[in-house]
């Protein structure tokens, strides 16, 4: 996100991108994107979000989007991996994909004068990627050993388990890089099929920053959307954490214990969003200042890393948080977050707090933004999160009118301690059958 348009722009390239707009155009085909024209430097970027992601992988086919991704650069059309990526070199241009719970994520950098060369090289990606044996087989194998990797990793453990107890019938709580018997089991006709579905017309969020205008934009926009195929993926319904209360300690040999914990969260298009974001700011979000941070590192010296976020996904939400400790440690630890859990519900926040949020989330908001590829996945994130155009330029205000009886009132009815839910890897010491 950004503070306000003339200071992100002013980072990017003073003075002529300064007063540039976010301008909505819908191409002569029909294709709606959000651009910033900013002439002074020959680049554009452009990032595009197809809706669906690992969510659309049928049951036993976990993986299936995040290794149609990995392969959209390793051949296409006449052109082999190799020949790809020569093609690829020549022209400059610069593609990145990528698959998570909700959507395919699609980058491109590309020299303004190449322009039209580095689209038919997406497009070819897009709608003719070749899934030849060879790459198919190595990005399965890197998947595998990242799944074998993450049995040893603490974190990569604790997040698995949590995501299954909170979504236990859902794709949502399927591992988006699949296990090792569903990668292992994907083939080609698999990849083939699935294609359609997760890379379409419909439902799609796209941004374009840099030195392009409006007609370009359009004509670039129908030239790589025209070999796409119509339609969009049949709507996911809502569902809710199931998230027991308690501790479930999964053994794993390491000297320093990892705990994921939460519960239930908030959604993006909520009212009380902002209000929600201050205030775990406070809690757990603001790094060395947070409440979180000061009661269990500076005060105890329990941990050096605790923090607290909201994850608002587009068919659930949740409020997570993670500590790494001693093992000797962890059941203090949990004590602690519970604690400073149940203080924000009960209290809110001090006049001090919710200054001290203010000014610096205010202020860092345009430092995220020092170039046309975050600035472009800046105008897909609003438009995925249906946030209007010129949220930019509101948006430091509705942190500023946040209060201390917004806090309370959303403290009040989001924060849930006795709801809270650990998942501990490790071998921790001190959690009690009370906990």
């Amino acid at each position: 996100m950004i503070r306000f348009l003339p200071a992100l722009f002013l980072l990017v390239a003073a003075p002529a991108f300064a007063a540039a707009p976010i301008q909505r155009i819908v191409s002569p085909g029909g294709i709606e994107a959000w651009l910033v024209e900013e002439r002074a430097i020959p680049i554009v970027s452009l990032e595009i979000e197809f809706r669906g992601g690992a969510s659309l992988d049928p049951a036993g086919k976990e993986g299936l989007a995040r290794l149609i991704a990995g392969l959209l650069d390793e051949g296409a059309g006449e052109l082999d991996a190799v020949g790809f990526a020569e093609a690829a070199d020549a022209i400059a241009a610069r593609y990145g994909f990528s698959a998570g719970r909700d959507s395919i994520s699609v980058s491109s950098t590309m020299l303004a004068e190449n322009r039209e060369e580095t689209i038919d090289l997406l497009r070819l990606a897009l709608s003719q990627p070749r899934f030849d044996e060879e790459p198919v087989a190595r990005v399965k194998a890197q998947m595998v050993s990242s799944i074998r990797s993450d049995e040893t990793d603490p974190n990569a453990r604790a997040a698995k388990a949590f995501f299954e107890a909170a979504f236990p019938s859902d794709p949502y709580g399927r591992p988006t890089g699949g296990t090792e018997a569903s990668v292992a089991a994907l083939t080609a006709e698999d990849l083939r099929a699935a294609l359609p579905r997760l890379i379409r017309r419909g439902e799609v969020s796209i941004g374009v920053v840099g030195a392009i205008t409006v007609e370009e934009t359009g004509a670039m926009l129908d030239r790589l959307f025209s070999a796409l195929p119509d339609g969009a993926p049949d709507p996911l319904r809502h569902v809710e954490p199931e998230l027991e209360p308690g501790i479930t300690v999964i053994d794993l040999d390491v000297p320093q214990s990892v705990a994921m914990f939460g519960h239930a969260g908030i959604l993006r298009d909520d009212p009380d969003y902002i209000p929600a974001f201050v205030m775990n700011y406070i809690l757990g979000g603001g790094g060395f200042s947070s409440r979180l941070t000061v009661e269990v590192r500076e005060k105890r010296g329990l941990s050096y890393s605790v923090y607290s976020y909201l994850l608002p996904m587009d068919r659930s939400g949740l409020h997570i948080g993670g500590v790494a400790t001693a093992n000797a440690a962890m059941g203090e630890s949990v004590a602690v977050i519970r604690e400073e859990w149940r203080r924000m519900a009960e209290e809110g926040v001090t006049a001090e707090e919710l200054a001290k949020a203010k000014r610096y989330l205010t202020g860092a908001y345009a430092l995220q933004f020092d170039s046309n590829g975050k600035i472009a996945d800046m105008l897909v994130g609003l438009q995925s999160a249906g946030l209007p155009i010129d949220y930019p330029e509101i948006r430091n205000a509705l942190v500023e009118a946040v209060t201390e009886e917004d806090i309370r009132r959303v403290a009040k009815r989001l924060l849930q301690p006795e709801a809270l839910s650990f998942v501990v890897v490790g071998r921790p010491e001190g959690l009690g059958a009370g906990q």
